[in-house]
């Protein structure tokens, strides 16, 4: 028992004094915390050993045995032993660190750290996500934290009658008034796609790797003030609607949960057509007969 304690209390010391060294050479947090727990393991089956053999038995039948059991247990085990090689990898070729933001394994945070079997990822809103070390090793890794700069991808759309060169330059305004986005390489502003509503610009200017997110959300916020004062319109999907819809029989319409029925049930003969109200999202019903007036109460005659 006395051997067990000393033991016990000297493995302690031992992990201490070398996690000590480790921090004074400056290692990743990662490789200290799975050498302490690989050190940690491996002084423990020590002591054991010691204190087994004081007690008078055969280590070396029960090592035997030990190793019997071993071959066995490692056998029903061996998703666990790869992922402790897994780990190990990890480690040795460190594609990351600690603090470093991944997406891996369908999981994507920051990495808390690399125990013996599990790799310790905390999400963006908070949860903590334990994944096997060996399913982070064998499939594809995405280090948003690698690189000291990021570029914003933005596809930003606007109408086939607006000014092209205006938006254009109404962009250009934009990203050259905010001071985070980084000069080299130069922010890209082109038209990229003729699509069946808009016409795409891509927008790719580059940013420090902390204000990716903070200058994304504000460009995007400034682009819509910038086109809104200067009449460019950014255009949105329009459903096609069946040419005859009776709402007498109960019609659900899922495109949109602003569908509104202008009137009072109609026979199964008249047809209905959707109309825009205003320049929102919203939309009527109206009697093909009937959708000027309707239009002219809803949002004014043109």
């Amino acid at each position: 028992m006395l051997i067990y304690i000393i033991g016990k209390w000297l493995s302690v010391r031992a992990v201490h004094l070398i996690d000590r060294l480790l921090e004074s050479r400056h290692a990743d947090l990662a490789l200290r915390g799975f050498v302490a727990a690989v050190l940690s393991t491996v002084f423990f089956i020590v002591v054991i050993l010691a204190a087994v053999q004081q007690l008078a038995l055969n280590v070396t039948s029960l090592l035997a045995v030990l190793g019997a059991a071993g071959l066995a247990i490692g056998l029903a085990l061996k998703d666990s032993l790869s992922n402790f090689a897994a780990g190990v990898m990890l480690i040795v070729f460190r594609p990351f660190h600690v603090g470093d933001w991944i997406e891996a394994a369908g999981a994507e945070g920051e990495i808390e750290g690399i125990t013996i079997f599990h790799t310790l990822i905390n999400s963006g809103d908070n949860k903590q996500i334990i994944v096997p070390n060996s399913k982070i090793y064998e499939g594809t890794i995405t280090n948003y934290s690698a690189k000291p700069t990021r570029r914003i991808d933005l596809v930003i759309g606007v109408g086939y009658a607006d000014d092209l060169k205006r938006a254009n330059a109404l962009m250009l305004e934009v990203i050259g008034a905010e001071s985070r986005i980084l000069i080299d390489p130069v922010p890209l502003v082109a038209v990229n796609e003729l699509a069946d509503s808009s016409v795409n610009f891509e927008v790719r200017p580059w940013v420090e790797r902390g204000d990716y997110w903070p200058v994304r959300r504000l460009l995007i916020e400034n682009f819509k003030a910038a086109f809104d004062a200067n009449g460019i319109s950014i255009p949105f999907p329009h459903a096609p609607l069946p040419d005859n819809i009776n709402p007498s029989r109960n019609a659900v319409w899922p495109a949109s949960d602003a569908l509104i029925a202008i009137g009072t049930k109609q026979a199964a003969s008249d047809h209905y057509t959707p109309i825009q109200a205003g320049l929102s999202i919203s939309m009527n019903w109206c009697t093909r007969p009937n959708c000027a007036a309707t239009w002219a109460a809803t949002a004014g005659a043109p």
